[in-house]
């Protein structure tokens, strides 16, 4: 198992291996790719009830999807769910991990609390669970390099077939 470098991803992409709709050749970085927030978030309800987490737990009895033109803010301690702009597409050999960028976890924003991993053989836009850690507001911009995707080699092939299979919203 080995990381890509972007002399690497570049010739994945160019074969159809990997694919990044839409594809910003700037964003490619050494060993990742920059992803951008889209416009499109899931936010908690406010709710008194205590949620019984199972296996079959439905997300959207609790959250409710809100549609931004300019900024989404994020309050501090508060957890929601945005999307990228990208759908990223990755053959039955290769993973992907979604990191944060320095520059913004030092402000206290996480873009992913739990599910940072991407399964080979995806094939979808990114779910982030982006928290504000930090003590105020974070105005979040849709466009905004917000996090990056790093590619990996599997020993062996799988293809992912879960629940969140084809994602299009968060």
């Amino acid at each position: 198992m080995a990381v890509l470098t972007k002399k690497e991803i570049l010739a994945k992409i160019k074969t159809g291996e990997i694919k990044i709709e839409p594809l910003n050749k700037p964003a490619l970085g050494p060993a990742s790719y920059d992803l951008h927030l889209g416009n499109k978030f899931r936010v908690f309800k406010s709710v008194k009830e205590i949620f019984i987490v199972t296996e079959r737990a439905e997300f959207e009895k609790v959250t409710k999807l809100v549609e931004v033109k300019r900024n989404f803010l994020l309050m501090p301690g508060q957890t929601a769910h945005g999307i990228t702009q990208e759908k990223i597409t990755l053959p039955d050999d290769i993973c992907g991990w979604i990191e944060g960028r320095s520059r913004f976890g030092r402000l206290g924003l996480m873009v992913h609390i739990t599910s940072g991993f991407i399964q080979p053989g995806s094939s979808g836009y990114q779910v982030l669970e982006i928290n504000n850690a930090g003590p105020m507001p974070l105005s979040l911009n849709p466009g905004l390099a917000i996090c990056q995707i790093i590619f990996e080699e599997t020993k062996g092939e799988a293809k992912y077939e879960g629940r969140f299979k084809n994602q299009q919203t968060p």
